[in-house]
């Protein structure tokens, strides 16, 4: 335990308790019985309570006190707010009332009372009988005075949510928007559905995988980078529409956008398309920013975005050409190459002509995509997953769903011929062969799945963190996950 002073101070005070035959850390309260309330719930009720003057239980945590001879006000919060409370010696006792020396803010505390407003208006209970609950050994922090490195906050993610109200806000919206999109999708037809997080085969998506290995198997085990080829088992046994909110894990670097450890939602529907799935995402938005804000309008970084139908949409060339002045239809590599050292683009460790143009996307046009934009038609190359564009032999139906400069959606209409699929995959091998990590693997049993039949389907994925960093107006990722990844302290 780290000490200092006051924690000294502290521990000294939590003896004293213990003399006094007071448990700092009781089961429950001893005197006070039952809390029945938050302190919400009380402030909300307040006209009926304090009309019928009965006895009213609440607990909470200590965040100021002032005392005054014999009486004392406190502040305390639980989840719901703060109440003031009022300490009097004539209403607890002398022998309870000096029991006040040994609280300090950050304690537990469970109080019994009746609730009335004091003369500046505030409500307030008055107090008649108090337990300690749990003692702080440690001090709260006034504020964070100098400390804003990020990655002090999250380490100690408990101090930042005790002080920071604004931090606790954004999880009350990430809360709520996981509940909207949950009903959102339930209302459509869609059934929430479990696959597994430990694979034997990774695959869904370009990612370097976590391993693991389970002895009791003696099997070399991998962490999902995306749940897409299980999804699709189960639409091919004949679940129409299946969706999952679950963890993937990806060993990439972490930055603005990207944690290893992050939340996504697929979803796939039987008999749908790409199109399909882009109407769905403009119908979800909406519906996301409607129940959280009463508004298809919210502000992110000082920029309005609006989710209003249709959103924008531009095909992957029409992108590039309108931010770049490059048609990469009619640019060969050797072009492609040129243009990356003018604009100072570090190439792709895999110089391939699909590859090179991605990197060109990602560095200069996506920053810029900043009210919600479609990017339509991906190259095959890239997209091993997707069904081929009806004329276009190097090209997929896909879509990728950009807002204030980040991907926050992917979406296709998924491949559904098993010997088109295998021969993809052998493509990527040969790719991986070629030195490119991020391939995908060749997956035997899914295509011996989809050999069974599986129907035209339109699928999607959502990155759940990067909608809640949109909807609390949050500037990283890393300001969205309650625990993301940090180095282990020195």
């Amino acid at each position: 335990m780290e000490r200092n002073e006051q924690s000294e101070i502290r521990l000294e005070k939590l003896q004293k308790l213990r003399e006094k035959g007071i448990d700092p850390f009781p089961a429950r309260p001893p005197k006070v019985k039952k809390v029945e309330y938050q302190t919400g719930s009380l402030v909300q009720n307040f006209e009926r309570l304090s009309v019928s003057e009965q006895k009213v239980t609440t607990a909470g945590r200590i965040i100021a006190i002032r005392k005054h001879g014999k009486s004392a006000f406190l502040h305390i919060v639980d989840s719901t707010g703060k109440l003031q409370v009022y300490l009097r010696q004539d209403q607890v006792g002398e022998e309870d009332y000096e029991l006040l020396e040994y609280m300090d803010i950050g304690d537990f505390i469970a109080l019994e009372g009746i609730m009335f407003r004091t003369r500046t208006g505030e409500i307030t209970m008055d107090v008649k009988a108090f337990d300690f609950l749990a003692k702080a050994l440690h001090p709260l922090p006034e504020k964070w005075h100098g400390l804003k490195d990020i990655e002090l906050r999250i380490r100690k993610r408990y101090l930042d949510l005790i002080v920071n109200p604004e931090v606790k806000k954004i999880f009350e919206i990430r809360t709520n928007l996981i509940g909207y999109l949950r009903g959102f999708l339930n209302d459509r037809g869609f059934q929430e559905v479990d696959t597994p997080i430990l694979q034997p085969l990774y695959g869904g998506a370009f990612a370097t995988p976590f391993t693991t290995h389970h002895q009791a198997m003696d099997m070399e085990l991998y962490l999902r980078i995306a749940d897409e080829l299980y999804l699709k088992r189960l639409i091919i046994g004949g679940l129409d529409r299946v969706y999952e909110i679950g963890k993937n894990f990806r060993n990439e670097g972490i930055d603005r956008f990207h944690n290893p450890e992050f939340t996504l939602v697929e979803l796939y529907q039987a008999y749908a398309d790409y199109n399909d799935m882009a109407e769905l995402a403009e119908e979800l938005l909406i519906h996301l920013g409607t129940r959280l804000f009463g508004s298809q309008e919210i502000e992110y970084e000082g920029e309005v975005i609006r989710f209003s139908k249709p959103f924008q949409r531009f095909t992957l060339h029409q992108a590039i050409q309108q931010y770049t002045r490059l048609d990469i239809r009619n640019t060969k590599i050797e072009g492609l190459k040129e243009y990356c050292i003018n604009n100072e683009i570090i190439l792709p460790e895999v110089e391939s002509y699909w590859k090179i143009v991605e990197k060109i996307f990602d560095e200069k046009v996506q920053p810029y995509l900043i009210q919600p934009t479609f990017i339509w038609d991906y190259p095959l190359e890239i997209s091993p997953l997707a069904k081929k564009k009806e004329g276009e032999d190097d090209l997929v139906e896909r879509f990728e769903l950009f807002i204030a400069g980040m991907e926050v959606a992917n979406a296709f209409s998924e491949l559904n011929d098993p010997l088109d699929q295998k021969s993809r995959f052998e493509k990527q091998l040969r790719l991986r062969e070629m030195g490119d990590a991020d391939t995908h693997q060749m997956d035997h049993d899914f295509i011996l799945a989809m050999e069974h039949g599986m129907p035209p389907t339109g699928g999607m994925g959502l990155g759940l963190d990067r909608l809640v960093m949109l909807f609390a107006n949050a500037p990283s990722i890393r300001e969205v996950i309650l625990f993301p990844l940090t180095r282990l302290k020195e």
